[in-house]
This record gives C-alpha cells, sequence and structure tokens, in this order.
C-alpha cells in the first residue's frame, strides 16, 4: 500500500501560527508603559561598559607599535595621536602570518563540527517528541544533565583515545570533540521547540499513511528551522571562537584555526598588541556575518515555548 502523503503543509501551519499571533498581539495593551528615565540610565551604563573594551581594542588596531606600546588607546582622543593611525596592523597581520590557511581551517572545523550535531540531534529530538519507546523521559533527563558537566574534564580521556587511534592533531579529532561537547544542547533546543508544534499535524500525518521518515523531513523538519538556525549560530561561534579546544586536539601547525593563529602572532612576528588586535578584528568579521544574517531566527528559536496560549 502507498503511504499517502499528509495534506496539511508547513505553510498552512505557518498561517495559522501567525493568525494565533495576530490574535494574540490584538489582546494586548496597545499603549503599554514606557520604562522610566532609570531604567534608561542603566542600561545606557551597561551599553556603555560593555562597548568601551571592544572600542578601545579597535582603536589598538590602528595605532602603530610605538603609541600603542607608551601610551593607553584613549589618549587618542586627547593628544595628537589621530594623524598616526595606519592600516598596516592590518597588512602586517595577514602577510606576516598563517591567517588565511588558519581560516580555511578553521571553516573546515567550524561547518562539519555544526552541522553533524544539527543533523544527529534532530532525529533524536524528534524521537523524543513523537515517539513512545520505554525509557524515553529518563534518556532525555540524562542528556540534558551532561550540560553541568565542564568539557576539560573530558580531555584527558579522550586524547588517550585519540592517540590510541592515531588521529591526534587531526579534524577529525576536533570535529568529535565538538559534536560530542554540542549534543546535549541541540537535543534539549530542538526537542523543546519541537513540543510546541501542533500535534494536529502529526497526528493527520498518521491518518494519511506517513511514515515517521516522511512525517519528520515534510513536515517536522521545515518547521524547526527557527530552532536549528539558533542552534547552528551557537555551534559555530562556539567553535569559530574556541581555543581550549584546538589547541589540546589540534595545537600549531598546518592544520592550526584562527584562534591558534592569533595567540602565536605576537611571539611570531615580535610585534605588540597592535597586530593581535587587528588579527582578532579581521577573525571577527565572518561570525558577526552569520549571526546578523540569522538573527530573526535565533530569537524565534530561542524564545520558542516561553509563552503559552
Amino acid at each position: 500500500m502507498t503511504a499517502v502523503v499528509p495534506t496539511t503543509t508547513p505553510a498552512d501551519v505557518e498561517t495559522s501560527s501567525q493568525s494565533r499571533a495576530k490574535k494574540r498581539a490584538a489582546s494586548f495593551d496597545p499603549n503599554p508603559a514606557r520604562a522610566g528615565w532609570l531604567v534608561k540610565l542603566v542600561l545606557a551604563i551597561i551599553c556603555a561598559l560593555w562597548l568601551i573594551p571592544i572600542i578601545g581594542t579597535f582603536v589598538t588596531s590602528f595605532r602603530p607599535l610605538r603609541d600603542a606600546e607608551n601610551s593607553g588607546w584613549w589618549t587618542l582622543f586627547t593628544g595628537n595621536g589621530i594623524g598616526n593611525l595606519t592600516f598596516s596592523n592590518y597588512t602586517q597581520a595577514l602577510d606576516g602570518s598563517n591567517m588565511g590557511n588558519a581560516f580555511i581551517n578553521t571553516l573546515a572545523i567550524a561547518l562539519p563540527a555544526t552541522f553533524i550535531p544539527i543533523l544527529v540531534a534532530s532525529f533524536a529530538a524528534y524521537a523524543f517528541t513523537f515517539m513512545e519507546f520505554k525509557g524515553r523521559d529518563v534518556m532525555f533527563l540524562v542528556i540534558v544533565s551532561l550540560l553541568v558537566i565542564p568539557n576539560f574534564v573530558a580531555f584527558v580521556p579522550l586524547l588517550k583515545i585519540y592517540g590510541t587511534l592515531g588521529i591526534n592533531g587531526t579534524f577529525p579529532a576536533v570535529w568529535l570533540a565538538h559534536i560530542g561537547f554540542g549534543m546535549s544542547l541541540a537535543v534539549y533546543i530542538l526537542r523543546t521547540y519541537m513540543a510546541t508544534l501542533p500535534m494536529t499535524v502529526i497526528e493527520s500525518a498518521k491518518i494519511d499513511g506517513a511514515s515517521h521518515f516522511q512525517t519528520f523531513f515534510r513536515l517536522v523538519l521545515p518547521m524547526s528551522t527557527p530552532a536549528l538556525a539558533s542552534f547552528a549560530i551557537l555551534q559555530f561561534l562556539w567553535t569559530w571562537n574556541d581555543l581550549l579546544v584546538a589547541l589540546v586536539f589540534i595545537g600549531p601547525g598546518d592544520n592550526e584555526p584562527v584562534t591558534v593563529a592569533l595567540t602565536g602572532l605576537k611571539g611570531q612576528l615580535g610585534q605588540g598588541w597592535n597586530l593581535t588586535t587587528a588579527g582578532g578584528f579581521i577573525t571577527m568579521i565572518l561570525p558577526i556575518v552569520v549571526f546578523l544574517t540569522m538573527q530573526r531566527y535565533f530569537v524565534r528559536g530561542m524564545t520558542a515555548g516561553a509563552v503559552k496560549g
């Protein structure tokens, strides 16, 4: 007997979700109370404290070595240091280090370490949400409880296992480490989001004869795009900016990522912090683009299940 594809589509579910959201929005107060001056002042202070180190790092990345070593970055606004600003720090950071190859290595690490956990965790989240089996809740609690275990407690056993397998210093070693450390969070985020999906869609798919495979790929997976994007952003930023795992399982060399290349930039070239700050801002470009591109999915996925109604 040929399985019948369910007639309910993700577009229909999205339309009904939007209509429910509009009804909830209509019930809200159209004239909410505005934040007072104290709240605005506190937020302004927090934003300033957050931005000051970033501004200082950005200014230092354009200062010559002598200025960066002899005075603080804030003297740029009180003296005549503006005329000494230069782009040579960025050119030296790119030309004098292995930054280009490190970029490629980081992509080779971050992309598989992001997509493989999403693929495995999405299957697991579907099973924990829509399939009944013995010990389901206990198994889910065990997986979630692994979030409280620090990653570094597993470094020594993993190094011994990788040494036995002969993969220390290779990409598979760091892939497996990132996949294992990120799997618990992936399962938790995706399972929490899938639990908010309308059960009527899943039940109608079962009535129409759709298998779990068809239900997962044609209904659940498209509707879970916000949660998938949320975890993808978190995992990508974590693997891109990671230094500890990269140092332990890869280290300096031909396979080093940008974080390891940055740590050796100062000692390698015998220069000051001006090159390190320039290299740091070079490595920030891609994560910023990824986050800004997928920001709306990130907010939707992280707030899923926070409000019922």
